[in-house]
């Protein structure tokens, strides 16, 4: 397995290491998964996402390239702010989601662990003119929570102001970090582009504050599902478009069918008209009746037993102190009120469709 430069610092944390993305992580630390989860909606909650792709992108015409293969606005995209973005097949699916960030002359992009491998590649042969360069010798942390922000800003002054989705090139003692105001939990916090040989030292500094603690897989997947964010090759995949994953918010009005800069990405032929016609399923949420977990796999079926969905994600929320799911369920059943249910070794749970995210979202827009 790969290892990040920090795993000497999670194992030294008492971690119970696994494999993730071809990784060792750590997947929960000795305060135990439960705990950090709500510590990470209480205090600060300091995360390793190292194993995630970071790369450079740079040329004349880089930002007109890059849109012509991803289905958002990237000419529009004012310098110093980021936006969520995804890879797109020719048959409207989505073979990752990602990050990107509009540093004038150069565009930053985060992509999943476990697609970075392909989507270098895909950067590298779509993007003929312009350089992409595969960043190596840097880590990436996540600090979130209610206290990330005073926390940070005691190390970081600079980051105090920084608003949602704004990322910038700030400097901790001579060291330059690349500071994105976004995360993946719902909480307000920063994501910290660091170089490898000054990765441990940054994390230790901010886990000498009180208010930090090291915060696992387990949680983070908790989290991300309260926060109803997707998390790839699960809730979203090369057979889902953004629209059936209820990402239509992503695709921005200059985008779309009557937009300036409409379609011209690929699956745009069949992206786009979902806008107008409904697509046969969505991904939605759910809260469970009772306290019986429903997983990932499960069917949704109607009163009569009829099969109309399946979970993507399903969990306990501790944060609500019961179980929720997301699940892509057919239209026509969500538009006519049925009755929904979890079929669980042949019992049928109760379903309370509710919007999302479960968990009030709690960036700042300043």
């Amino acid at each position: 397995m790969k290892r990040t430069a920090l795993c000497d610092l999670h194992v030294a944390s008492g971690a119970r290491m696994v494999e993730f993305a071809g990784y060792e992580m750590p997947v929960q630390y000795p305060l135990g998964v439960m705990k950090e989860h709500l510590w990470a909606r209480e205090n600060a909650g300091l995360f390793d996402v190292s194993h995630m792709g970071q790369v450079m992108l740079r040329g004349k015409n880089v930002k007109a390239a890059l849109e012509a293969i991803l289905p958002v606005d990237v000419i529009g995209l004012p310098e110093g702010t980021q936006r969520y973005g995804m890879f797109t097949t020719d048959k409207g699916g989505i073979t990752d989601d990602l990050m990107f960030a509009n540093w004038g002359d150069e565009v930053f992009m985060v992509v999943n662990a476990g697609c970075k491998d392909q989507d270098f590649a895909y950067l590298k042969a779509t993007l003929v003119d312009c350089d992409v360069d595969v960043i190596e010798d840097r880590s990436l942390l996540a600090i979130q929570g209610p206290k990330a922000r005073e926390v940070f800003a005691r190390m970081v002054p600079d980051a105090s102001s920084m608003t949602f989705m704004q990322s910038l090139k700030l400097e901790w003692q001579g060291v330059e970090l690349w500071v994105s105001c976004s995360g993946y939990t719902g909480e307000d916090g920063y994501e910290v582009s660091v170089p490898n040989d000054k990765a441990e030292v940054f994390a230790n500094a901010l886990l000498a504050f009180d208010e930090v603690e090291w915060i696992g897989l387990g949680a983070r997947d908790s989290l991300r599902l309260e926060a109803g964010l997707c998390l790839y090759g699960h809730d979203i995949d090369a057979t889902t478009t953004p629209v059936e994953a209820s990402l239509n918010w992503a695709i921005q009005k200059v985008r779309r069918l009557d937009g300036a800069r409409a379609g011209g990405f690929p699956g745009a032929d069949i992206i786009l008209p979902q806008f107008v016609n409904k697509p046969a399923r969505k991904r939605v949420g759910f809260l469970v009746d009772g306290r019986a977990p429903v997983r990932e796999g499960v069917e949704i079926v109607d009163a009569s037993g009829e099969v109309k969905g399946v979970v993507t994600s399903g969990g306990f929320s501790p944060t609500l102190a019961k179980p929720i799911v997301m699940a892509y369920v057919a239209v026509q059943a969500l538009d006519g009120g049925e009755d929904l249910f979890a079929s669980v070794r042949g019992k049928s749970i109760p379903l309370a469709q509710t919007s999302m995210p479960f968990v009030p979202s709690r960036y700042y827009r300043g």
